[in-house]
């Protein structure tokens, strides 16, 4: 940095000095994995000391108070054990994550998502150059982590080529990719695997609840505009001002270079997009066409109001089309890979999209450890009846408060953002805090949709200023290469402007957006309201 910042050591004292606290806390903390492990053992002590006691607690509907069952029972243990097998590979987000991953592994290693990304960087203007670069790390997330490992480093060089600072470049991609993490215009894994543990939650109120993957879509979607005109801003008036006296002192030949695309890869880039619109226009056609097998079908006579009751309480899919997400995710992303793949020549026989495939599945080998031990803690927090006490016990605390549903969204935000610094994985903390979260929010008449919402703005804000976030350290490297003294409280200082600006406007966002009643999503409400179903026949 220039000589007119602060050194090092008075930085320290404030940044530093938390940053080194968050770093030295989350050193001390064991895997996720193994911290889903401690939360089983945790969970069966608990109940075997409070199966004793009786609660007067009951559950909306129900009229028998709540138990904690005792799960070191020899029949319980016995129970567990003979459905392990069972719980792991029934555990809602694993199959819809896998089978969405399984086009982007497609698509990602033929090459068409890295052309795409490289086509809209390169010929962008010099004046537009900072919106589109978030742009394109914001809608990078359709692609796993292709944005860690090509957006982020493909940004420095452009803003070099074009006589910016580099570290500007990065640092607005960085916001995009990481920063912005639950905005993107485009549906990818993060969805299903979010609002499959959602519906774990909710299921421990109200066990027909079923969360649409795409419950958050549309509010997703606009929180895209907001995230790419605050990194804007921040980018072009606060980050590359500070940086304009930072040398640029790397090596040149160690500097990364701007890749070329050959003619090939743009023709089968180009081939590529239009199957995708064929694609689309022949699902449009399909879905609206009288009598389309993808509509709802719904009964007819004394029935009728019954599915209507059902279908406005997310217990049914209105249309199998909604059902059919995940696997359009898989072929939308699928084809165009194969397109590109064999056009641009990277696929030579099917083999090659096979491996594709496979290698999405090498990347998913943590996720499935971390599911087997998530799925088995969410089982047996399920089964032992803390869930549904603590949900009980919370809305009815937050009832004696007083709290508005305003402020106590807020609550999950901020929470979420905190354990954000020490946790880095969205699933892994969901996972934890959904089964609390959801049921207790829904007995206060706040939708899951709603709930997981707050928490997607929560768990992105600080992902560029944690040194948790598995990427940090390669984001130091790329910055490195440019300017050599760039450490990690370089990063963070430049990162911390867009972390508290994220936080601030985008909890702000999802608020306006709450108050003027725009739909959150596909089948996305703001109430949870538990209404008693009429008897049929």
């Amino acid at each position: 940095m220039s000589q007119s910042q602060p050194s090092s050591g008075e930085k320290r004292g404030l940044l530093g000095t938390f940053l080194d606290t968050i770093e030295w806390v989350g050193n001390k903390l064991p895997d996720p994995a193994v911290l889903f492990v401690m939360g089983i053992a945790t969970v069966w002590l608990l109940s075997a000391v409070f199966s004793y006691v009786e609660f007067s607690e009951t559950l909306p509907g129900k009229s028998d108070p709540i138990r904690i069952v005792n799960l070191l029972a020899p029949e319980k243990i016995a129970d567990f054990l003979s459905k392990m097998t069972e719980t792991f590979v029934g555990f809602h987000p694993l199959g819809v994550v896998l089978v969405a991953m399984l086009g982007v592994g497609v698509a990602e290693h033929s090459g068409f998502i890295n052309a795409v990304l490289k086509t809209m960087l390169t010929f962008t203007p010099k004046a537009l150059l900072t919106p589109m670069v978030v742009f394109v790390a914001v809608i990078s997330h359709t692609a796993a982590d292709a944005g860690y490992v090509v957006v982020i480093p493909l940004a420095g060089v452009i803003f070099y080529a074009v006589g910016r600072h580099p570290l500007a470049g990065i640092s607005a991609a960085f916001a995009g990719v990481s920063g912005g993490f639950s905005a993107n215009f485009i549906p990818c894994g993060i969805d299903p695997l979010l609002a499959g543990l959602t519906t774990s939650g909710a299921q421990l109120v109200d066990s027909a609840y079923v969360v649409n993957p795409l419950c958050n879509w549309f509010f997703t979607g606009c929180s895209s505009v907001l995230i790419i005109a605050i990194g804007w801003v921040i980018t072009d008036f606060v980050i590359e001002p500070r940086l304009k006296n930072s040398v640029i002192d790397g090596d040149p030949e160690q500097m990364p270079k701007l890749p070329e695309l050959s003619a090939q890869d743009r023709l089968g880039m180009v081939l590529a997009g239009c199957s995708v619109l064929v694609c689309v226009v022949l699902l449009a056609v399909w879905s609206l066409w009288p009598g389309s097998a993808l509509q709802a079908k719904p009964p007819e006579g004394e029935e009728w109001e019954l599915y209507q009751r059902l279908t406005s309480l997310n217990k049914v899919a209105p249309a199998k089309l909604m059902g059919s997400i995940v696997p359009l995710i898989f072929v939308f992303f699928l084809i165009p890979g194969l397109v590109h793949g064999f056009v641009s020549g990277t696929f030579r026989t099917h083999r090659d999209a096979v491996k594709g495939m496979s290698k999405a599945m090498e990347s998913m080998s943590y996720y499935l450890v971390l599911v087997f031990f998530a799925a088995l803690f969410i089982a047996s927090f399920t089964e032992s009846g803390f869930g549904a006490l603590l949900a009980v016990k919370g809305a009815a605390r937050l009832k004696a408060m007083d709290a508005s549903p305003g402020v106590t969204i807020a609550g999950v935000i901020l929470l979420s953002t905190t354990v954000n610094l020490l946790i880095g994985s969205a699933s892994a903390k969901w996972a934890m805090l959904s089964p609390i979260f959801v049921p207790m929010l829904m007995l206060l008449g706040i939708s899951p949709e709603l709930t997981q919402a707050a928490y997607r703005v929560g768990d992105s804000c600080t992902n560029i200023i944690t040194p948790m976030m598995p990427y940090f350290p390669l984001v130091v490297v790329f910055c490195q290469k440019y300017v050599k003294s760039t450490g990690l409280g370089t990063v963070t200082s430049l990162m911390l402007p867009y972390s508290m600006t994220f936080l601030v406007l985008w909890s702000v966002f999802l608020f306006v957006y709450w108050q003027l009643g725009m739909p959150l999503g596909i089948q996305g409400g703001y109430q949870y309201v538990p209404v008693a179903l009429p008897a049929v026949g």
